[in-house]
């Protein structure tokens, strides 16, 4: 799973990437076209709990992939372009974070004069909203000589659909603002449509806005927030300070800012949870481990995860919840005692933080 970091020249889209990453890299490669990828850790209290119990041979986070989006130029006038290169590069995400500038510093104006989160993410949203249209007008055009001429039964299924698609972005909505079934997104996955990626609006914020960042949050909150968007806040210059210093150091700097848990922790947690993502344990003396699925996956499908024959070859699943787990002294024995350790079977819904041991043949 991808997400995408995109954001206006200035915004602190790349710092964000960086600091998330831990990835320093020249800025003099800022400007260049290729992309920068990374894969990060998705932090998570419950497997550091797990671990400090069993004190396994390793512990291994669940993780996800972050994207440096590129390709935004400045047009003529100064203000942002958005290039077909940009937009293609957009499309290869599964989700996406939008960095939003809301501190002002005339070293470095930003590139629209003024600082406004609102015009600022409706930018986006336009251009998106718009490439989504250019593309649905097409294929409906297309689809409906398609039908008219051979009955394709595809384009049958297809064409309401877009249709559908096609009206929610005439009215000027994003496409993740809107319900779609599973066979409805699964018609349009190959259209790789930029306004239906769930979207994280990140607030960026210097030092003098602390005292300002919930309301900040949410104020833009109150105007963007959706059923696929939400808005958080960060610091980046601060969290930029912080990842560059060892977990004791940074741990002593979050005490003196007040800071009870760094923003982007939180970011990539939402991130995660953003793409339909949850994680469950498998737990013991060898390793601790957060296996990443999707929500609504069955036990034999979690299963899958771990191994593919223990898809094939399933009997039944070990499970019992990391809250009833730590409830009772982080102990099996007294978890099965309390009744909350139990045997479940293939079509069990796994809950995001189930521990489970697979039984298979």
């Amino acid at each position: 799973m991808q997400i995408g970091i995109v954001g206006l020249p200035f915004s602190g889209k790349s710092t964000l990437f960086q600091t998330i990453t831990k990835s320093h890299f020249d800025p003099a490669a800022l400007g260049k076209a290729e992309a920068h990828h990374a894969v990060v850790k998705v932090p998570d209290a419950r497997l550091d709990e797990c671990s400090r119990i069993f004190s396994p041979k390793r512990t291994v986070n669940a993780t996800i992939e972050f994207v440096d989006v590129v390709g935004l130029k400045k047009g003529e006038t100064g203000s942002t372009q958005f290039t077909t290169n940009f937009l293609s590069n957009v499309k290869t995400n599964d989700a996406l974070v939008q960095v939003v500038r809301l501190f002002a510093n005339d070293a470095v104006p930003h590139p629209d004069g003024t600082i406004d989160a609102q015009r600022d993410i409706d930018s986006f949203e336009t251009e998106f909203i718009l490439s989504d249209l250019a593309v649905v007008e097409n294929r409906v055009e297309r689809l409906k000589k398609q039908v008219m001429k051979s009955g394709d039964e595809l384009g049958k299924r297809e064409l309401p659909v877009l249709e559908k698609c096609k009206h929610i972005l005439d009215s000027a909505t994003p496409l993740r603002e809107h319900d779609f079934s599973k066979e409805e997104l699964q018609l349009l996955k190959t259209y790789q449509l930029l306004s239906i990626k769930p979207m994280l609006i990140a607030l960026n914020l210097d030092e003098s806005q602390r005292d300002q960042a919930d309301s900040l949050r949410k104020k833009v909150a109150e105007l963007k927030e959706g059923k696929h968007t939400k808005v958080v806040s960060f610091f980046g210059k601060i969290e930029m300070e912080m990842s560059e210093l060892a977990d004791e150091e940074a741990s002593v700097f979050m005490q003196e800012y007040g800071i009870t848990e760094s923003a982007l922790d939180t970011l990539i947690r939402e991130s995660y949870a953003m793409l339909g993502l949850q994680s469950f344990f498998t737990v013991g003396e060898d390793e601790c481990r957060a296996w990443t699925i999707r929500r609504g996956m069955t036990a034999q499908e979690a299963a899958g995860v771990i191994h593919s024959d223990f898809f094939a070859k399933f009997i039944r699943a070990e499970v019992v919840h990391y809250d009833d787990f730590i409830a009772h002294g982080g102990s099996f024995a007294k978890a099965k005692e309390a009744g909350v350790w139990r045997l479940e079977g293939k079509e069990y819904i796994v809950k995001d933080g189930d521990i489970i041991s697979i039984r298979h043949g």
